[in-house]
């Protein structure tokens, strides 16, 4: 697959299966402005729609200090209020699409990831992160609140009570709380934590592409039902599954003791 020469992105392939993404602003931490907004859009449209080999996506930034720092403050001095919303409308689409990727996409947070940067890390299935990383959902203290899903995702990583504490007083937290929160996952010395996530994400690589987008997918939907129905989505998802060559496939290679060979098909 090929992809068109962004500004604010830099894709660096990691096997034919698993892409490496960085926000690739260093010299203002990686802050979301419209062009970054637009180019995120347009990469996970292109996932959603035409994936090709890519199976899995780790989200990174460049440099040590920050994922992204959040909305780009200095492109945003003086717009009008109109102008202010065109443009969070782009930001609005770009929220939408990372988190309605159907490929999996792992957060490696590789400093502090403070406003619409923790909501980008929010958006990923789920997030690695250096010890040195902080958190924050720091809008509040700017006139304005959590435009990104935070106040969405963010209650349902740490629970509604934490969320309120933390967006409300819009304080900064550390790696170690948002591990034993539940919102990192793991906790991994810098120099290791690409290689963890891309690590990861080959393990989701190998596993039955079509039965990985359906999974997430059940998952990502049925938290939003009740149980029973979730349960009755569940089902309609593995049913997809039945007629698949890779289900074929999946159960030949366990009865010959061989490695699948999955196609996506």
């Amino acid at each position: 697959m090929s992809y068109p020469p962004y500004s604010t992105l830099a894709l660096q392939p990691a096997g034919e299966q698993v892409l490496a993404v960085r926000l690739d602003r260093p010299e203002v931490l990686n802050a979301l402005d419209t062009q970054m907004a637009r180019e995120i859009c347009d990469l996970w449209a292109r996932f959603a729609a035409e994936p090709g080999e890519i199976r899995c996506v780790v989200l990174t930034g460049t440099g040590d200090r920050a994922f992204c720092a959040g909305g780009d403050l200095k492109e945003r001095d003086a717009m009008s209020d109109a102008a202010w919303r065109a443009q969070h409308e782009i930001f609005e689409r770009a929220f939408v699409a990372l988190a309605e990727c159907p490929l999996p996409v792992i957060a490696a947070v590789n400093g502090d990831a403070f406003g619409g940067g923790l909501e980008i890390a929010l958006c990923c299935d789920f997030v690695y992160s250096v010890p040195e990383a902080r958190f924050a959902q720091s809008e509040l203290r700017l006139g304005i609140m959590p435009g990104g899903m935070g106040t969405q995702n963010l209650p349902r990583a740490v629970g509604e009570r934490r969320a309120k504490e933390l967006i409300l007083t819009a304080r900064a937290f550390g790696a170690a709380e948002a591990a034993s929160w539940g919102l990192v996952n793991r906790i991994c010395e810098r120099a290791a934590l690409l290689e963890e996530a891309l690590g990861c994400a080959r393990a989701i690589a190998a596993n039955a592409p079509l039965a990985v987008r359906q999974a997430k997918k059940s998952i990502h939907y049925g938290l939003q039902m009740d149980l029973l129905t979730g349960y009755r989505y569940e089902i309609e998802a593995y049913n997809r599954l039945v007629g698949t060559e890779d289900r074929l496939e999946g159960v030949r290679a366990f009865n010959e003791k061989r490695k699948p060979v999955f196609r996506g098909r």
